[in-house]
């Protein structure tokens, strides 16, 4: 590995047209799960122009039955709709969430996919879906994560604090950030760039409220970044200029196309697949979250500073086709081994759909949360963000130590 180099991660703020589409999906996979724990959804969203397209396939006792939606169902989905939008901040002449228009286009789940998922006499539920999914750990930061998308996101949160909070009144709902840090030995020793734009009030795009906007902008990544680290940094803010017009009115959003921003800033591979709108049954989601707790787990109980996992599933198929261990020649022990243990672990289940959801905790309304700053190197609280606990450690140890 390269002991001196650069490296870039961005985020995107709540109000990007993209994450907008995630985090309507995932209020619809809460709203159903907080129906049915063992609801099956699948829920796509665009974003435009005043305009919000919901699509996809549903399961859910008490909602949607026979090829029939309950009474007050579909009110009931618009309502979660437009609170999600109200919540993130729209209210715009080219997108506000009370005017925007509607169009519900979810329908029941096909039966064919079904029988393979779903549990029977003869066989245990299988995954929703194939694929390879990974999870990541490093000991760069305090949540294990790679600094660069930490830092990334930890500006846009802070930006989007004071913008709830009415501390930066200038500023909208749309913003996107970038990091580069120098690298030296493995880890990072400067910012060498930082990129922040933002959706701003009118006039804040020169003279006084334009140097006002990049003063705040400054300060708020001094209070993220370490100031040593902060030492040579070339600052990007708004470089197009004017950014007024944004959101779903400046550029169409669709579900599922930040999953770098989702997952690990690109520090890592990923098999691909989107998470926000998927039940828990859809192993893009749940085995994409237990491999990040496995790869945490692994680093925090000091069995290596950086751990990939892979883990691939057939459709229909419990049992996962293979598990993959890399600490990247930093481990203790040897990675062989740690699958081994990991296999071996009886509260793991031998990593079925099953076993994960059961684990962690999954068939919750837990996700809406999830949709916006990434879905990992968050805090584990009561149920939510159950994959980023540290509970493993002690059987890893005594595994393994």
């Amino acid at each position: 590995m390269r002991s001196d180099y650069l490296f870039t991660s961005e985020s995107v703020s709540e109000g990007h047209p993209d994450k907008v589409a995630d985090q309507i999906s995932d209020a619809i996979v809460d709203l159903f799960l907080s129906k049915d724990p063992e609801a099956r959804i699948a829920c796509e969203t665009l974003t435009t122009t005043q305009l919000v397209v919901l699509a996809g396939e549903i399961r859910c006792k008490g909602v949607f039955e026979n090829g029939q939606w309950a009474p007050g169902a579909t009110e009931e989905i618009e309502a979660t709709v437009r609170k999600t939008v109200r919540e993130i901040g729209y209210e715009q002449d080219g997108f506000h969430w009370e005017k925007f228009e509607f169009i519900n286009r979810l329908h029941g789940q096909s039966a064919h996919i079904a029988q393979g998922v779903d549990a029977s006499d003869n066989k245990d539920e299988g995954a929703g879906d194939q694929g390879i999914m990974f999870g990541y750990a490093t000991d760069e930061t305090p949540d294990l994560m790679p600094a660069t998308l930490y830092y990334s996101h930890k500006i846009l949160e802070r930006m989007a604090a004071d913008r709830h909070s009415g501390a930066a009144p200038f500023l909208e709902p749309d913003a996107k950030s970038q990091v580069t840090l120098r690298y030296e030995g493995s880890l990072p020793v400067a910012a060498t760039a930082v990129v922040v734009s933002t959706q701003h009030a009118a006039g804040y795009d020169e003279g006084d409220k334009e140097a006002e906007l990049h003063a705040y902008v400054k300060r708020i990544v001094s209070e993220v970044i370490p100031p040593v680290l902060l030492r040579e940094t070339e600052y990007h803010i708004n470089p197009t200029g004017s950014f007024e017009i944004g959101g779903p009115d400046g550029d169409a959003g669709l579900t599922g196309r930040k999953i770098i921003v989702d997952t690990y800033g690109g520090a890592a591979p990923h098999g691909g697949g989107a998470f926000s709108g998927k039940d828990p049954t859809k192993v893009d989601r749940s085995a994409a979250y237990i491999t990040r707790y496995l790869a945490k787990n692994i680093v925090a109980a000091g069995l290596a500073t950086r751990c990939t996992i892979q883990l691939a599933y057939a459709i229909g198929v419990s049992k996962p086709l293979s598990l993959y261990v890399d600490t990247h020649e930093t481990g203790t022990v040897g990675d062989d081994r740690i699958e081994a243990a990991l296999l071996a672990m009886p509260k793991l289940g031998g990593l079925t759909p099953r076993a994960i959801r059961t684990h962690l905790g999954l068939n919750k309304p837990i996700y809406r949360q999830t949709a916006a700053y990434g879905h990992f190197g968050r805090k584990a609280v009561g149920d939510l963000f159950p994959w980023e606990r540290l509970d493993l450690v002690e059987d890893l140890k005594a595994a393994l130590g």
